[in-house]
């Protein structure tokens, strides 16, 4: 199998051997602060190894998620991958946080899904995107399988429950196909709002 696919067993061999130089979970910890907010040790843990294991498979490293943009869909996207992707976990909070408080009586919302949901939404991304010569383009990978797919694949992986999994599933475009959980929807409008505005300018 190796024999057949060279260039792309070499590739995977380099992103190991680099990853094994890094800090990762240290690195994640550092771009994800909101980890903290996720009351579940069991699930801050999963989500957590969902990250580390990402960036064990992904071309990109942890700095540049600072650098590259959120989205490909945007021309000169002015917004950084963590600046959308942490907008998008504190607008989810709060929304579900006012739910909770006006609405709580009538409609059940974990908080701890919801969190988890948003922080892993776009993880898949580090399997769809690479940055080469500065740029950020689509990797082969990403051409056959969008960050969704990826995404809940990761986060299978490494023990994240079937209700954080949906959320990611069901966030973007592919979740129009399903019905959303209450989790799911605030994570969907939640990435919306972060997104919709850059779109229309």
């Amino acid at each position: 199998m190796h024999d057949a696919y060279p260039d792309l067993f070499a590739e995977e061999v380099w992103i190991m051997q680099r990853a094994a130089s890094v800090d990762l979970p240290g690195a994640v910890a550092r771009l994800w602060p909101e980890l903290e907010w996720i009351e579940s040790q069991d699930l801050r843990a999963k989500v957590a190894h969902t990250w580390v294991r990402a960036f064990e498979l992904s071309p990109l490293t942890p700095d540049d998620l600072n650098r590259i943009p959120f989205t490909l869909l945007v021309s000169n996207c002015p917004t950084t991958f963590m600046e959308h992707k942490r907008c998008v976990v504190h607008i989810a909070r709060r929304c579900a946080e006012a739910m909770r408080e006006h609405m709580g009586r009538a409609l059940a919302i974990d908080l701890d899904v919801v969190i988890a949901g948003a922080i892993l939404a776009d993880v898949g991304k580090l399997l769809e995107y690479e940055n080469v010569g500065g740029q950020t383009r689509q990797s082969k990978r990403g051409e056959l399988l969008r960050h969704p797919f990826t995404g809940v694949a990761l986060a299978m992986e490494c023990g994240v429950p079937d209700a954080v999994c949906h959320i990611i599933a069901a966030h973007a475009a592919e979740g129009d196909l399903v019905t959303r959980s209450t989790e799911a929807t605030i994570v969907h409008h939640a990435d919306f709002m972060a997104y919709e505005p850059f779109k229309s300018r």
